[in-house]
């Protein structure tokens, strides 16, 4: 009878010990303060001005004859190391990871009109489709586009706007759950329309990037969204050859 009796309650405690194992470990006081110190941090300057603040400090004043090309974008920009693809040229990178068309377009002041460029390379528009900073419909995402072309064309800066680039979901990643190729596809569609309709420079990096099947080459990306070495390689003339354009019209 006892022992029946010892039996029910480690039955009776099982569930509540497996409860407790499966439950995870509370992050400690030192992890929870460092979460909340980044989170302070990007609410208190959400377009993240202070990023480049400094640096923009140091850029000379522009010299005679110098086409100098600020490139803004997002993390594919932040991640391409100009000096490597572009030795010698006056090329200024302004790309800040996982950001949005609307912090770009508080940035353009800051980061782009007070450097003096000839021509801004804009990449932006896969992390707005993501809802990085909050859901997004594509007008949304082409107004801020335009804001952004009409501040260029108001200090007298050409304006380049890139494709978006496609995505695959070839790797572990599901990439197109948060990146819908249809809406890249759409915007895309736009962007190149709207460049026509003004005067701009459409930039089609995704025509060249595309495999058979719509998506991403995966030898140009190795986690579906952010091109590797081969592909910042592939991107490099593209870019060049959309800047000279843009340095030819009046």
């Amino acid at each position: 009878m006892k022992s029946r009796k010892l039996f029910l309650s480690i039955l009776l405690l099982l569930p509540c010990s497996i409860s407790m194992a499966q439950t995870p470990a509370p992050d400690s006081p030192e992890a929870v303060k460092q979460r909340l110190e980044r989170s302070e941090r990007r609410l208190s300057d959400w377009p993240q001005i202070n990023r480049y603040r400094d640096a923009n400090d140091k850029v000379p004043p522009l010299a005679k004859n110098e086409n100098r090309v600020v490139f803004l974008g997002d993390s594919i920009t932040d991640g391409w190391k100009l000096d490597e693809y572009f030795p010698g040229k006056p090329y200024i990178n302004r790309g800040i990871s996982g950001q949005t068309t609307p912090q770009m377009l508080i940035r353009m002041r800051p980061d782009v009109i007070a450097l003096k460029p000839k021509v801004v390379v804009l990449l932006a528009g896969t992390n707005d489709i993501a809802g990085n900073t909050g859901p997004m419909t594509l007008e949304m995402i082409e107004n801020n586009y335009a804001s952004i072309a009409d501040l260029a064309r108001i200090n007298g800066i050409k304006m380049v706007f890139a494709s978006v680039l496609p995505i695959h979901d070839y790797g572990r990643n599901k990439v197109s759950e948060r990146r819908s190729p249809e809406q890249i596809l759409k915007l895309n569609e736009w962007l190149k329309n709207y460049c026509k309709a003004n005067g701009h420079v459409y930039l089609d990096y995704f025509s060249t990037m595309i495999d058979e099947n719509g998506m991403l080459k995966a030898e140009l990306a190795n986690d579906g969204l952010h091109p590797n070495a081969d592909g910042y390689k592939l991107m490099a003339p593209l870019a060049e050859a959309a800047i000279r354009q843009a340095l030819r019209r009046k």
